[in-house]
């Protein structure tokens, strides 16, 4: 919505805000109650001037809030939140615990246009990209229940650099000090791998953690599993990923799901290994989660740590991912499981 001040950013706000003569102090009004305070109303920022409130409402401006439809939890600690984004459109975010850490794995498309087959948001029906607002609302929804949001993950449903804009903006907006003041070094985006946006990410003055998902060693497996492994090869990723490491010095988190006789052998993981020799990266080992549809399988754990094993006696920081909110159909890969059943 184009008149939705939570869509909006610190410059934005100044700029609305002078426009209609008002002191530069009233913008930081409206961002600290907005992305501070969870206001949801125009008037419930008591410290505008009661006229220019009533004007901004007059004119069509608004401060959304996307609906907190259901709420799942999993006896491991996971959460799976369920929200309404008014339209018939709906999203799925999830809270993981670790120790003090306070995880929010964050959606930015209704549905997904990259048709993964081991995803079951990749099968269902893209719908539309979230706005900024929206994104960052699904964090301010989780802190009213969970407590303080500590690290942020784009890989939800949806692909981050498929709604590049909105996600940066979002991103600005969570990283303000003005508002949730969320450092950068906390929040990760996760792509399935776009090159050229992987390079326009290089470039942005905010730069987030990188995370890609690999998910096989070569371009032959890749485009069986993930619809973008035909549209981009595996080489040109790997030369965006060096150049984007080459401009920010950050090193990049490479995911990898284990599907059992399809990418988890041996030579798949030495062939990984040679594939991304020219970069810095740690490795996530995630373990397949089901969906209705799918008909790939996990690996079995002794393959799975086979697999980090000669990962890691190559020098490269690998962790393995077993299952988190499997019954809640809260899993990596397991987002929109729900409604695929009622299909």
């Amino acid at each position: 919505m184009y008149n939705d001040l939570k869509d909006k950013s610190y410059g934005e706000l100044l700029e609305i805000v002078s426009s209609h003569q008002q002191k530069p102090l009233c913008a930081q009004y409206l961002f600290t109650f907005i992305h501070q305070k969870d206001a949801t109303e125009i008037d419930a920022v008591t410290p505008l001037p009661k006229a220019f409130r009533q004007q901004l409402t007059s004119e069509g401006f608004v401060i959304s809030s996307i609906d907190l439809l259901e709420q799942h939890d999993d006896p491991d600690g996971t959460i799976k939140f369920v929200f309404d984004l008014g339209d018939g459109a709906k999203i799925e975010s999830v809270r993981l615990k670790d120790g003090d850490r306070n995880t929010l794995c964050i959606s930015t498309q209704a549905g997904c246009r990259m048709g993964c087959k081991f995803c079951a948001t990749g099968q269902l029906k893209f719908q539309r990209d979230l706005t900024a607002a929206e994104i960052v609302d699904q964090v301010y929804h989780a802190e009213t229940i969970c407590g303080r949001i500590s690290n942020l993950v784009y890989m939800g449903m949806g692909e981050p650099l498929d709604n590049f804009e909105n996600v940066m903006r979002s991103i600005e907006l969570l990283n303000d000090k003005r508002g949730r003041n969320i450092g950068i070094r906390h929040i990760t985006i996760s792509t399935c791998g776009l090159p050229e946006e992987i390079t326009q990410l290089a470039a942005r003055q905010i730069r987030p953690r990188l995370a890609v998902s690999l998910h096989a060693p070569n371009d032959a497996i890749r485009s069986k599993l993930m619809r973008v492994g035909n549209k981009f090869p595996l080489e040109d990723i790997v030369n965006a990923l060096r150049d984007y490491q080459r401009e920010t010095g950050k090193r990049i988190t490479i995911e990898y799901c284990t599907i059992d006789g399809v990418n988890d052998k041996i030579e798949h993981a030495k062939a990984l290994l040679k594939r991304l020799k020219p970069l810095k990266i740690n490795v996530n080992l995630i373990e397949l989660n089901p969906f209705p549809g799918c008909r790939y399988k996990s690996s079995p754990t002794r393959q799975i740590r086979e697999f980090a094993q000669i990962l890691t006696q190559s020098g490269i920081e690998t962790i393995i991912r077993f299952k988190r909110g499997r019954n809640i159909k809260a899993a990596c890969g397991q987002l929109g499981a729900t409604w695929l059943e009622e299909q």
